[in-house]
């Protein structure tokens, strides 16, 4: 069975980094999509980043876009997001997810880790 356990989030000023890291576990790292999502009290989850299963290509939400940075280790089996000029709107928590890019319904979700940007 899959695992992602997500580390890095925390409380960081308005215009800090910090970088969100998540470490699967229990299957082939390599044939699988890497995305990250964010959920706020109330208000469903929604993309924030993604990247193909050889890291080829990425996609961001608006959003996000030349703020943070998504990548991976497929040796590590690790996927990252860089997050610069962290914004108060970009507090909620962030969560990992792992798709099978051949059987799509094969997916796992990481437990989300905190993130708080305030003053």
């Amino acid at each position: 069975q899959g695992q992602l356990v997500e580390s890095g989030g925390g409380l960081v000023q308005p215009g800090g980094s910090l970088r969100l890291s998540c470490a699967a576990s229990g299957f082939t790292f390599s044939r699988y999509t890497m995305s990250w999502y964010r959920q706020a009290p109330g208000k469903e989850r929604e993309l924030v980043a993604s990247i193909t299963a050889a890291g080829g290509t990425t996609n961001y939400a608006d959003a996000v876009k030349g703020r943070f940075t998504i990548s991976r280790d497929n040796a590590k089996n690790t996927v990252s997001l860089q997050m610069n000029s962290l914004k108060t709107g970009d507090t909620t928590v962030y969560y990992c997810k792992a798709v099978d890019v051949v059987i799509v319904r094969r997916a796992y979700w990481g437990q989300g880790t905190q993130v708080t940007v305030s003053s």
